[in-house]
């Protein structure tokens, strides 16, 4: 059975329903969890993506809501809740419930306790190495953005963290917010330990790149092209002056002729290091053949098992890997004499900070980096009754905090903020420390404002941002979550076009009023306004509300109403 035969066969089975290894890969006890068998010849990637700067365990809730239209319509990753667990054979009951779903959440991380940590996992990661000495460590990227002291140390925290990890390869998004300065000088601080791949980064005439598009490795005598795939569409989603000099895009064309030019030098295995979002890289799959396994980050999406794409040129593994550094994905490759890949086994592993010790080395560098800024970390600005979360299409409870702070604190009527993914949990009845309200602002780009917009230019913000999360086509989808809002209700239907999404929009119970010119609060912008420039960053607006008020209380969040959603899986 050739290649092509073998994953048509494969890709079959799937498609029934047959999860393979799906036993071992979703155990629901302690006892072995992390001991895997091995597979086949052993080729071993490890990979993970999205930690966002997450040195130290922490709750992280996953989405309830996060709809899938169109073609995407019940499929991974467009599964939440007990449709996911249904779709993946999980115990509601289980740890990994507990770590794929948003199912019982309190009272599982009461049982189960906080996941991640990089002292965590690199414990997992020396563990797996042991089994499989010539594994290869992949990083998809955000990884040097996410906390006060990534942006206080200009990402060298978490630089340090990676390097004493031992990551082989890594490619980026926030990364890029650093500036491209900083990037290229952390980029060749890393040359000879680690490799910065990215093959859609260009110079902005497109002629030249910026990166290494890919790098072959030896992984058990057996040669391994990882090529990179940086976040295609950084210059929308962020101010332009951070990367003035060059171009980005998802580079169809150019990616297919670097997994040919892979190929003609040697490379059995091509594995594109992707930070574009499930949906694109599923998209991409299709079109691009040669192209072995993509191992994914950028939407955030924990998948348990991998989706296998067909194209031209056979099939294509696709796997994303979570994020805030609860995941280690480990994927053992079968390659046949002939040099092709004929089999894998797949597990994504929850990194439960109470199954594993904390590694010494790490323990010790995150205590070192952490020690000038402890204090500060740790002061108490308020309690909270109830959990504070953010991830899902729309408003989490934290995002909803940080919207009532802007129109106190600013003194405006709405207000309005990007769709972020990440950020960490805060548990009820906790103190809500400066530290939980870096994880959720701690950007370059953090100023806030308060401008005068009609009632029909929020109307057209609102429709522009839904557009770009449920748009039918992946490579229209631009990256994060729906508009955040407060001050304001609205209908929402997600399969029509843009221009017919959002309706109903209401302002203290009365329609918004389409000439009324109303203020409305905001912070993040990607664009680079002289206005904004020297006002407060959003994390003195957010401290200043939460002293004040000193208890936070659950509140309504300003969720739209849906309509034609009765039925997607998306919905918990």
């Amino acid at each position: 059975m050739n290649r092509r035969e073998f994953l048509h066969v494969l890709a079959m089975a799937a498609a029934s329903g047959l999860a393979f290894n799906s036993k071992a890969a979703l155990a629901n006890t302690i006892s072995g969890m992390y001991d895997l068998p091995t597979f086949g010849n052993n080729v071993t990637l490890l990979h993970f993506t999205d930690s966002h700067a997450q040195l130290l365990p922490s709750y992280y809730r996953e989405p309830s809501v996060n709809i899938g239209v169109g073609d995407h319509h019940g499929k991974p990753p467009h599964l939440v809740g007990e449709a996911l667990l249904k779709h993946f054979r999980i115990s509601p009951t289980s740890r990994q419930a507990y770590a794929f779903s948003s199912v019982n959440f309190e009272a599982a991380a009461k049982t189960y306790g906080k996941v991640g940590g990089f002292a965590h996992l690199a414990t997992l990661v020396k563990k797996i190495r042991a089994q499989r000495p010539d594994a290869l460590l992949l990083d998809g990227g955000d990884t040097w953005q996410g906390s006060a002291t990534a942006m206080w140390t200009k990402g060298q925290d978490m630089v340090d963290a990676t390097k004493l990890l031992e990551v082989d390869v890594m490619t980026g998004h926030w990364e890029f917010t650093l500036g491209q300065n900083r990037v290229k000088e952390i980029v060749r601080d890393l040359e000879g330990k680690i490799d910065f791949v990215a093959q859609n980064v260009r110079t902005a005439d497109g002629k030249d790149a910026i990166f290494k598009p890919y790098v072959i490795k030896d992984v058990n005598g057996i040669p391994v092209a990882i090529i990179g795939q940086a976040f295609p569409y950084t210059p929308i989603m962020h101010p332009r002056h951070l990367t003035a000099d060059w171009a980005f895009g998802i580079s169809e064309e150019t990616l297919q002729k670097t997994v040919t030019e892979a190929a003609a030098k040697g490379a059995k295995v091509i594995v594109l290091l992707s930070h574009n979002g499930m949906g694109i890289d599923l998209k991409l799959a299709s079109r691009v053949s040669g192209i072995d396994v993509i191992l994914g980050g950028h939407s955030h999406d924990a998948v348990p098992q991998p989706t296998l794409v067909k194209n031209a040129g056979g099939y294509t593994l696709v796997a994303n890997g979570g994020a805030n550094g609860k995941f280690l994905g480990v994927l053992d490759l079968q390659v046949n004499t002939k040099g092709h890949v004929a089999g894998y086994q797949y597990k994504l592993l929850p990194v439960f900070s109470n199954m594993l010790e904390a590694d010494k080395a790490m323990s010790e560098l995150i205590r070192k980096v952490r020690a000038p800024y402890a204090a500060k970390l740790g002061e108490k600005l308020a309690m909270t009754e109830g959990a504070l979360y953010r991830r899902g299409n729309f408003n989490g409870t934290f995002d909803q905090l940080i919207l009532d702070a802007m129109i106190e604190v600013k003194d405006a009527q709405i207000a309005l903020m990007p769709g972020f993914r990440w950020g960490a949990t805060v548990m009820p009845n906790q103190a809500i420390t400066l530290e939980n309200v870096m994880d959720q602002t701690a950007i370059s780009y953090p100023q806030t404002s308060v401008t005068e917009m009609t009632g029909e230019a929020i109307k057209a913000a609102l429709e522009d941002v839904c557009d770009n999360v449920f748009n039918a086509d992946p490579y229209s989808q631009h990256g994060g979550d729906m508009l955040r809002v407060g001050g304001l209700d609205y209908t929402c239907n997600p399969e029509k076009k843009i221009g017919s999404r959002i309706s109903g929009l209401t302002f203290k119970g009365k329609p918004l009023d389409a000439d009324k010119k109303y203020k409305v609060a905001s912070w993040a912008s990607n664009v680079e306004a002289a206005e904004t420039k020297d006002s407060e960053p959003i994390w003195d607006v957010v401290t200043a509300y939460l002293k004040r008020k000193k208890k936070i209380s659950m509140r309504k969040i300003s969720q739209p109403k849906l309509v034609g959603m009765e039925r997607n899986p998306g919905i918990a």
